[in-house]
């Protein structure tokens, strides 16, 4: 391949040839500069994508891909909305960041007030941070402060429960109530123990004991608060499903018992919404599915519908008021970020509510989940696909060597991790949770790029499964 261009080169053959050669660089440079997250650097091979339309992402060299994952569960009205860029590109014609600390911006406070209007009731203040584990981050520190500084303070409350197989983030405090194993066993050491409850949602992964009933559960946490009483700070956990332990579903009345079972105990309520708010779940908040107010309520990913880094922890005035006070009596919330409630963002985020209002995109939901109901009720026939397993627009489709006997495929395989890439042979960018291959596009697809998404999801599943007819264990390997 040539490094530089001939005089005597076409003008059309230079530019194509100067194209090929700034892809050479830029997959190199990716490689050789580039730390990815969650992904073995050895094993990476490059995919840049330069461009969104709608639901759909496009390469470097041109080939189109549907976001199946919706970039990583954040985008909730595609790819360059116009009504998006038109607030972004408004908002940086009078300031692009202002500190939060100390002082505000119109574009902020105004955001914070959309938020508590579209909010379940009770949940009237608003702190703004960067990502999701940050939102996490705010929520436990403030239930730790806040029992400290109560009107009748109960400072032995430090510990919290959290659902076993539960994902909040990767910094410290985010892994001390995580518990997905491969995120969190290394770093244990760095932090602290969650009491755990079974998650009732999905099989424990390490010794594939079943997922106790709903009444098992319910008793469990009960005993739990019980047995720990006047030292549980707070229960903390994702409503209705648990997204990276593998698409975990839970039973209907769980989180409205578990509400219940906390008010009994005076135990504050956590619910991480970072993955399931913002229409997920077929409700604004999934929590609203079940008619429950938490203590706090940390949003991220679709609060700026995938445009901007933001996240946010809504609290109630009762914890609120456990930190007002003189400057003296140091009862503030000793805990911030550069650009918490960046403008923005901020901007970006009041435009995507109105998009959900003037758009009627809740509305527009029933039929797309109604379509991804019928192709994984469909594909739950296929002889490795162990379970099935939907909430809303979204579902984890597990892959298994023998669906008879429940035995997963030797992890080694990572069956999940090819079938994902077998699927962008055929236009779709999916993103798997071990062996569990995952569906969450963004809200705005079309029934037509819906059953396009499904169809190759299904072909990368059929390519990634394919070499195991005669139950080898050879598996199978894509460019």
């Amino acid at each position: 391949m040539p490094t530089s261009l001939s005089r005597d080169t076409a003008p059309q053959e230079r530019f194509d040839l100067a194209a090929i050669h700034r892809d050479e660089m830029l997959h190199a440079w990716d490689q050789r500069h580039v730390w990815h997250a969650f992904t073995q650097m050895q094993e990476y091979d490059p995919l840049l994508i330069e461009q969104g339309e709608g639901c759909w992402l496009i390469d470097t060299e041109g080939r189109r891909y549907l976001d199946g994952s919706a970039s990583m569960w954040c985008n909730v009205h595609g790819h360059r909305h116009p009504r998006l860029d038109a607030a972004l590109t408004k908002q940086l014609a009078q300031v692009a960041h202002t500190t939060n600390l100390g002082l505000s911006n119109p574009t902020t406070v105004e955001f914070a007030r959309r938020l508590v209007e579209v909010a379940p009731p009770g949940l009237e203040k608003v702190f703004f941070s960067g990502d999701g584990s940050s939102a996490i981050e705010a929520a436990l520190k403030m239930a730790f402060q806040f029992w400290r500084q109560a009107a009748s303070p109960q400072p032995d409350r430090t510990r919290f429960i959290a659902i076993g197989e539960a994902y909040h983030g990767d910094t410290l405090g985010a892994i001390g109530v995580g518990g997905v194993d491969r995120f969190t066993a290394l770093f244990a050491p760095l932090t602290f123990d969650a009491i755990r409850l079974p998650s009732p949602g999905g099989p424990c992964p390490r010794t594939g004991r079943q997922p106790p009933s709903l009444d098992e559960s319910l008793a469990a946490l009960d005993r739990l608060l019980t047995e720990h009483a006047g030292t549980v700070a707070a229960v903390i956990m994702e409503p209705l499903v648990q997204m990276a332990a593998g698409i975990y579903v839970h039973p209907p009345g769980f989180l409205r018992d578990v509400r219940d079972l906390t008010a009994k105990h005076d135990v504050l309520l956590i619910l991480d919404e970072v993955a399931t708010g913002f229409g997920r779940t077929g409700t604004m908040f999934a929590c609203e599915q079940e008619n429950v107010s938490p203590d706090f309520l940390c949003l991220a990913k679709g609060l700026t519908a995938g445009y901007l880094p933001m996240a946010a922890t809504l609290a109630t005035a009762r914890v609120w008021d456990a930190f007002l006070g003189t400057h003296a009596e140091q009862r503030a919330f000793f805990h911030g970020h550069t650009y918490g409630g960046n403008p923005l963002a901020a901007a970006v985020g009041i435009a995507s509510l109105d998009i959900f209002r003037d758009e009627r995109v809740l509305e527009s939901l029933p039929p797309k989940i109604a379509c991804l109901q019928r192709f994984v009720g469909r594909l739950a026939s296929h002889e490795h696909v162990g379970a099935v397993r939907q909430c809303g627009l979204v579902t984890g489709i597990e892959l298994v060597a023998d669906k008879a006997a429940g035995r997963p495929f030797p992890w080694q395989e990572k069956r999940g991790t090819q079938a994902c890439l077998a699927a962008r042979k055929y236009g779709a960018i999916l993103r798997q949770l071990g062996d569990v291959v995952v569906i969450m596009p963004p809200l705005s697809i079309t029934l037509d790029e819906l059953d396009q998404l499904c169809s190759a999801t299904e072909r990368g599943i059929q390519d990634a499964t394919a070499c195991t007819a005669d139950h080898s264990s050879t598996p199978c390997h894509f460019s």
